[in-house]
């Protein structure tokens, strides 16, 4: 097996203050892997609260979303990238290319392989990429390890160990994780800090993320809509809030914040798919998505849904730059 560390328990006390020093560190990191490695669940179980949305459907993280880590002696920002997997729509490549980019801009890379599914054609293929790129440290980041017994976790560790050697990738850590048991999550903050540059807290202490709340209101609007119809839908619906004002003439100890928004869905006949029979799915997600953005921006919400077809916008650069992508 060589020379393979594998992170199980925190370092060693007398790596810590000594040697950083009281050097505040503060940097971005970002986690990469095919659709559905655990790349946003791991983000939300790092900050603590949900910022990325979660699905079980490949490319529903559309945006960068950051999460904030915030520590004494460390402010670890991280960047939420969509899966990068083989284009096959103007969406796909313009989707790839945010994600090179922001590869490229980070100051390490947590690389997610799950640890109940053996290496594939998907990790090669992002690992063959990550192998293009020098200066970053890259992290591996073994996923879901609640999944697996011990046998079939060092098995994978090995696999990835292989990977790597095979790539010319020297992993600057190998993590196994379990974001949903909360297993090595602070190990894993206490892995990426030390790569961090020197630095100031780039965000206020209180903020855990800096997307623009309408953009956030539209992601939870938008993983509410998908929850029964993955099958049907995939990925043709997107969202655009349209207008978030508080309502007037409230008194102050009972604020209501007016949300309208639209579902945007390629074809007309996908509109009761979306609607449901007698308008109940599109309650449901109304009730659901509400509930979310109620925790998100701690005011009560009047949600206001329309459905509306843009003919085939995944396709169409106009209808991509309207919906924000």
């Amino acid at each position: 097996m060589g020379a393979m560390s594998v992170r199980t328990q925190s370092p060693e006390p007398s790596e810590s203050p000594e040697s950083a020093g009281s050097v505040h560190r503060a940097g971005f990191a970002c986690f990469v892997g095919r659709p559905n490695a655990g790349k946003s669940t791991l983000t939300n179980a790092l900050v603590g609260q949900k910022v990325a949305i979660t699905s079980n459907r490949p490319q529903t993280t559309r945006h960068t979303v950051r999460g904030i880590v915030h520590r004494p002696e460390a402010q670890l920002i991280l960047v939420d990238t969509p899966g990068l997997h083989k284009p096959r729509t103007l969406l796909g490549e313009r989707l790839n290319d945010v994600v090179r980019t922001t590869w490229a801009e980070v100051d390490v890379i947590g690389f997610c392989l799950p640890a109940d599914q053996k290496i594939g054609p998907g990790d090669r293929f992002i690992a063959k990429e990550l192998a293009g790129i020098k200066k970053t440290p890259r992290v591996a980041i073994v996923t879901k390890t609640d999944l697996v017994d011990p046998k079939a976790l060092a098995e994978q560790l090995i696999a990835i160990d292989q990977l790597g050697k095979e790539l010319g990738i020297e992993w600057a850590e190998i993590v196994p994780v379990s974001a949903v048991g909360d297993k090595q999550v602070n190990l894993l903050a206490d892995l990426l800090i030390p790569l961090l540059p020197p630095g100031p807290a780039l965000y206020p202490e209180g903020d855990l993320t800096d997307e623009p709340e309408q953009v956030m209101v539209a992601e939870l609007i938008r993983e509410a809509a998908l929850e029964g119809v993955r099958d049907e839908l995939p990925h043709s619906i997107a969202v655009v809030v349209e207008e978030m004002l508080p309502r007037e003439d409230r008194p102050a100890d009972k604020p209501l914040l007016d949300i309208h928004a639209n579902l945007y869905i390629e074809r007309s006949s996908q509109k009761g798919i979306i609607i449901g029979p007698k308008g109940k799915r599109l309650k449901d997600v109304g009730i659901k998505s509400r509930k979310h953005i109620e925790a998100l921006l701690g005011t009560p919400v009047f949600l206001d849904l329309h459905v509306k077809v843009a003919k085939d916008w995944q396709r169409d650069p106009k209808q991509l730059r309207r919906l924000g992508f």
